[in-house]
């Protein structure tokens, strides 16, 4: 096990500034994800941790060893793609077990090693098949145990859940967690889905645009966004954000709604965000009429698309409601759940 220490740490491709400074400081056996959207540098800043692509500026430390001008090789690392990368001529014990050989590791230790990964990821039944005979999460797990038998200081992840339907998607998170609970190696993970970095991470690092915009737990990240940014990315679905000033009197939103906040917490008339989830509303008499404009039941929940005050918002609803489009419903929104940020920068107010 090892940590992981970014510092300012920038990649240029060209002109193009792809990761513009970045610090970030993995503990010893955490669990760290890294998210945003497509094109926000995330795959590209792992790559860097592997050695899989240069550095432009800064440092990089694994273990307290400066990596920058490591080969992979040398880095103690082992990562899992998202295609998986297994050789289609060998079973899934020589994929597992062929980086040992390369380094002339003893055969006897090859099989210690071989048993132990498949014994953990439940591929033991399978040592003798070859890819093309495995489904989608088996293919999974032999490139996860073709890491494991390296026994390395750090994990490294690359979306490796983006080809997995939403079903395996799910089991293989788990399975995943689970084997970081076993291990308690460091894991860095790349992913652009939000749901598996709330459900997987000891920590979140959120990027936008090659910078990133806050590092938390997830719940820290979910309850306490550091901007606008981050209250949006992080949560499904997505935050509400109205728009609207900041008065004596509460929150006065565009067309007409005056929305209740617990205190004041900058200058009368200020432009700002009301930002609420979609689950943070709740149907009261004395709620502001909202018109409906689509009814989204899933069974467990029902998801409605309104219009309130002429903006547009999404409410969540965990019991089961009778609702159709053209109809009214009266909706407040929890005051102590509200989040405000600054109009101009985006930043949390409150």
């Amino acid at each position: 096990m090892a940590s992981v220490i970014i510092q300012g740490v920038e990649k240029n491709f060209g002109t193009e500034r792809i990761i513009r400074g970045v610090d970030i400081a993995i503990e010893d056996g955490e669990f760290v994800i890294l998210v945003g959207p497509s094109g926000c540098g995330k795959s590209t800043l792992l790559r860097m941790i592997a050695g899989l692509e240069d550095i432009t500026a800064g440092e990089i430390r694994i273990d307290g060893r400066v990596v920058n001008e490591l080969a992979p090789s040398e880095r103690d690392i082992a990562m899992v793609f998202q295609n998986y990368a297994l050789y289609p001529h060998m079973t899934v014990a020589q994929n597992m077990s062929f980086s040992l050989e390369m380094k002339g590791t003893p055969k006897s230790e090859i099989e210690q090693k071989v048993e132990r990964a498949a014994e953990i990821l439940g591929l033991k039944p399978l040592l003798a098949r070859y890819p093309k005979e495995l489904s989608g999460g088996q293919r999974q797990r032999v490139a996860m145990g073709r890491a494991i038998v390296r026994d390395p200081k750090v994990f490294l992840f690359d979306e490796p859940l983006s080809n997995l339907d939403a079903k395996l998607r799910v089991q293989m998170r788990s399975e995943i967690k689970a084997l970081h609970q076993r291990l308690r190696t460091t894991m860095v993970y790349v992913t652009h889905d939000q749901v598996e970095a709330m459900t997987m991470a000891d920590r979140i690092v959120v990027l936008n645009d090659g910078l990133v915009e806050q590092i938390g737990a997830p719940l820290e990240l979910f309850d306490r966004p550091a901007n606008r940014f981050v209250a949006e990315f992080i949560g499904s679905p997505a935050m509400n954000m109205l728009q609207g000033s900041l008065q004596a009197d509460g929150f006065h939103a565009e067309g007409g709604l005056m929305l209740p906040i617990d205190r004041l917490t900058s200058t009368v008339g200020q432009p700002a965000i009301y930002g609420i989830r979609p689950e943070h509303f709740r149907l009261t008499d004395a709620g502001l009429p909202a018109l409906v404009k689509v009814v989204e039941p899933t069974g467990s929940e029902t998801q409605v698309i309104a219009e309130w005050g002429g903006q547009p918002i999404t409410v969540l609803f965990r019991e089961r409601i009778k609702a159709r489009p053209g109809e009214i419903l009266n909706i407040a929104p929890i005051t102590e759940r509200a989040h405000l940020f600054d109009a101009a920068s985006g930043l949390r107010l409150s």
